[in-house]
């Protein structure tokens, strides 16, 4: 059995709590690693080399750092095959699935680059009579991070990347489930030219958590999650003093208007609904056809699609469109909102509750499911079922529709299909969701902007990536500055005034 480590200092260092997570191959269900969850001392000594190494890094002038981070590109691009292989096989995700998560990731790096650009201050010439005033960005100190399963490459790289940019050193806390690519990257960092303790991975479990959340020298978390666990985190850091952001939950909501492209709809709601077997932050798990003749087609074009849908292991290459999900848990948690659904009286339309495929009977397949006739008090609505399971609820009118989206308590993403640009610009400016989809499915913004969720999907005032991250990694600070003067009248500089 392969027993996994913690990165601190630029070093493997096994686990020493004792305690220690078990690792899946999810398309076989076989436990294939042990991951050590970290007492509080693991993480404290961490912390200890972190601080020290951090001044030295945080003086380095960004364009230093800059190349720390092309070289860190070059060697992703050179591993991405290495990394895709790891990735798939402690996720289940298809090869392809787990290339998009490093190359997302990859993305928001290549924008780090631009550090020193992003990093410029502010200056003013003769605010007052001799005054100048200029605004500098300055490193926190030592941050952290607490990311999910779902994207073990993309979102650790949304965070370290930028805090590193910024002069920072990392202390990662990656999901227990997949941890072997962050691993990875922690050492790829280093090849490319980072100095040891810039950035650490410490593996581990609330304890870990509560450790970053309550030592003294981490200045910031950020968090990628479950909602219950962002309000958490973010409740507890902020009381400690900490700068916090926390992404939660979501139920995102693809509204298909009657003059739509149906093919176009159908095939975007395929990708979005069931790519990666649903275990996405931004997945459409619910499609608002307006209009029971706009629903009745969605659903005829709808059907076909999802019955062709190839379930399988990643290894099966592109013959497969998803893989199982992460853990037998989740396969679970999924088929009982399934059972729950039917059981409220929503009409289930596809049914993938007997998949099974054959040499992977133990895995954590979970076949397509599609739901029509869905209410907004049934729980397959107002839960995040994170599985490859389309809700479809029917709105009698546009308003309607917009109000499902308005009236749900998580606010992620959202789309519409329409050909109507009035109905797409009152949707965009209306609906009280972070990211907006106008015929596009999964509106993840780019590197450049910014990546953020209203109501209980995201809590703090900054999104990720983009802009906002050199804010959040970094706190201003403003310099007034007046200089006596040294010149006599007649332009004769008078060096006793200097004294």
């Amino acid at each position: 059995m392969k027993e996994l480590t913690h990165y601190i200092g630029g070093e493997h260092v096994k686990g020493t709590s004792g305690r220690f997570s078990d690792v899946y191959n999810p398309a076989t269900g076989e436990v294939q690693a042990k991951c050590p969850l970290a007492s509080t001392e693991e993480f404290g000594k961490a912390v200890d080399i972190a601080e020290k190494a951090q001044p030295a890094w945080g003086a380095t002038n960004p364009q230093r750092r800059a190349r720390v981070l092309m070289e860190f590109v070059r060697l992703l691009n050179r591993d991405m095959d290495k990394l895709a292989e790891a990735l798939s096989s402690e996720h289940g995700k298809t090869v392809p699935d787990a290339k998009g998560d490093v190359q997302r990731g990859l993305e928001v790096v290549e924008y780090c680059i631009g550090a020193p650009q992003l990093l410029k201050g502010e200056f003013t010439d003769s605010a007052g009579p001799g005054i100048d005033m200029y605004s500098m960005r300055q490193p926190l100190g030592v941050t952290g991070g607490i990311t999910p399963f779902n994207f073990p490459a993309m979102i650790p790289m949304w965070m370290f990347a930028p805090a590193i940019a910024c002069g920072n050193a990392f202390i990662l806390k990656p999901s227990e489930r997949d941890p072997s690519v962050p691993l990875m990257l922690a050492e790829l960092m280093e090849e490319a030219g980072l100095p040891k303790g810039i950035l650490q991975v410490v593996n581990g479990d609330k304890e870990s958590v509560d450790a970053m959340l309550d030592h003294p020298v981490v200045q910031s978390i950020g968090f990628v999650g479950s909602t219950p666990i962002a309000e958490y985190i973010y409740g507890r850091g902020c009381s400690n003093g900490k700068r916090v952001q926390c992404f939660g939950g979501a139920k995102n909501h693809m509204i298909i208007m009657p003059d739509a492209d149906m093919d176009q709809a159908a095939d975007a709601l395929i990708g979005s609904g069931y790519g990666a077997a649903g275990e996405r932050c931004m997945a459409i798990s619910v499609a608002v056809p307006v209009g029971d003749d706009t629903a009745d087609k969605l659903i005829e074009k709808l059907v076909p699609r999802i019955e062709k849908l190839k379930v399988g292991p990643y290894t099966a290459g592109d013959d497969v469109d998803y893989g199982p999900v992460v853990t037998g848990e989740a396969k679970k948690k999924i088929l009982g909102l399934v059972e729950k659904g039917i059981e409220q009286g929503a009409e289930l339309v596809v049914d993938g509750r007997d998949f099974s495929l054959q040499g992977y009977e133990d895995g954590f397949f979970v076949g397509p499911h599609l739901f029509d006739k869905v209410t907004p008090d049934m729980d397959i609505y107002t839960q995040e079922i994170f599985g490859p399971v389309l809700s479809t609820v029917r709105a009698g009118s546009y308003e309607e529709a917009l109000q499902l989206a308005m009236d749900h308590e998580y606010g992620n993403g959202t789309a519409i299909f329409t050909r109507d640009g009035d109905a797409a610009r009152d949707f965009a400016n209306r609906v009280n969701v972070g990211m907006i989809g106008v015929n596009v499915p999964i509106p993840v913004p780019l590197a450049y902007h910014t990546f953020g969720g209203w109501k209980k999907s995201a809590f703090g005032d900054l999104n990720q990536h983009g802009p906002d991250a050199f804010k959040f990694y970094t706190r201003t600070k403003t310099v007034t500055a007046r200089w006596p003067s040294g010149i006599k009248e007649g332009g004769e500089f008078n060096f006793k005034a200097m004294d």
